[in-house]
């Protein structure tokens, strides 16, 4: 199954991404599954590491020509670019196809690979030592990785990687509830050592964007018949 990934700027997304015009232009196009990934005011205590411009959200769709679904989304955002993925799922996050938010902080991490790292390596150390040690040491529920294939925008900016992790909601404000820690000072201790230690042999401590999300997942093909 084919999976498209889009990364979204510009003003008013929390609104213009959930019109049902928009979604009868995605579906014109393909879309019959469609997930939005939107910094709304649900998220706005969250914490983000933006490169440059802040990305506002990240859309994924599966099964239909980017050109298209990029048109569309186009009529919503100042600014589109996408990529086509190989998408793992690691941790299955709990998921309900009728346009209501997840009970979640969704973060989307924008992931590139540094230059001193050959991109077999680089994916070994994520996909074999890293990830083990990210769900052990947070409180994730969901963990989704989407390996580049290619670009499918013209101009798109180079992305290795992008990756959508689910965390409680109580996460955005107490680093015990993101970490799994329970309260316990010194486990959080431990935790935080164990996994930046870990991030920053995959160079995901630079050049990374973090976009805190709130998850919304419709099923076009139900919703407009």
């Amino acid at each position: 199954m084919t999976k498209l990934v889009f990364a979204l700027w510009g003003d008013g997304l929390p609104t213009s991404l959930h019109d049902p015009g928009l979604h009868g232009r995605l579906a014109a196009a393909g879309v019959r599954r469609l997930q939005l990934n939107v910094d709304d005011e649900q998220v706005a205590g969250a914490m983000r590491i933006p490169t440059g411009e802040p990305v506002r959200a990240v859309v994924s769709v599966w099964d239909a020509e980017p050109t298209p679904v990029a048109d569309a989304l186009a009529t919503a955002a100042a600014t589109v670019h996408g990529w086509r993925v190989d998408e793992r799922r690691r941790l299955d996050p709990p998921e309900t196809w009728d346009g209501s938010r997840a009970d979640a902080l969704s973060n989307v991490a924008i992931l590139r690979r540094p230059a001193e790292l050959a991109h077999e390596e680089w994916l070994r150390r994520w996909m074999v030592e890293h990830t083990p040690i990210a769900i052990r040491t947070q409180a994730t529920f969901g963990y989704v990785q989407n390996v580049v294939v290619e670009p499918v925008t013209a101009g798109a900016p180079r992305v290795d990687a992008v990756v959508e992790e689910l965390f409680p909601s109580a996460g955005m404000s107490d680093t015990h509830a993101f970490y799994g820690s329970g309260g316990d000072e010194a486990e959080l201790g431990r935790r935080l050592t164990e996994l930046m230690a870990s991030v920053t042999r995959i160079g995901a401590d630079r050049d990374l964007d973090l976009v805190p999300t709130s998850r919304y997942l419709y099923a076009l093909d139900q919703a407009l018949g």
